[in-house]
């Protein structure tokens, strides 16, 4: 199952250089995966009220190309693997009139209580929803 969603690049969003700082990057992909979990049914307001986070412990992002003032962009998100322990996202900013890539992102997220410890096991809600997430075709 694919999320995807497009934004624009504002004044914010950019450095000195008249380019997307590198940091914009991080809150598109952190919007995405939060839109991403809400499509599979995970909603992390409740997620978090029934003692479960999936904290981010690895993340892998290569900036392929500039994003320029007033782009228009488009971030989709999937899940790209899923195991007992944890949960792979895949996501790609690219431009939405060229479709040049502009950054493509891995990030591994775990399962931990309010308190930071670590499930031996993906809670069986979180697994069901993110093997639903891998085994459905991606949505265009």
């Amino acid at each position: 199952m694919k999320h995807s969603y497009e934004s624009r690049v504002y004044y914010a969003d950019t450095d000195a250089y008249g380019v997307v700082w590198h940091g914009a990057y991080l809150r598109w992909l952190e919007k995405g995966r939060v839109e991403l979990c809400d499509m599979l049914g995970l909603d992390l307001v409740s997620m978090k009220q029934n003692d479960m986070l999936i904290p981010v412990t690895n993340m892998n992002i290569k900036y392929k190309a500039s994003a320029k003032l007033d782009d228009r962009i488009i971030i989709e998100s999937w899940v790209e693997k899923y195991n007992s322990l944890s949960v792979t996202f895949k996501q790609v900013i690219k431009s939405k009139d060229s479709g040049k890539i502009y950054a493509e992102a891995l990030f591994d997220c775990v399962a931990v209580t309010n308190d930071g410890k670590l499930y031996r096991r993906m809670p069986q809600e979180l697994a069901q929803k993110f093997e639903k997430g891998v085994k459905c075709p991606a949505l265009v």
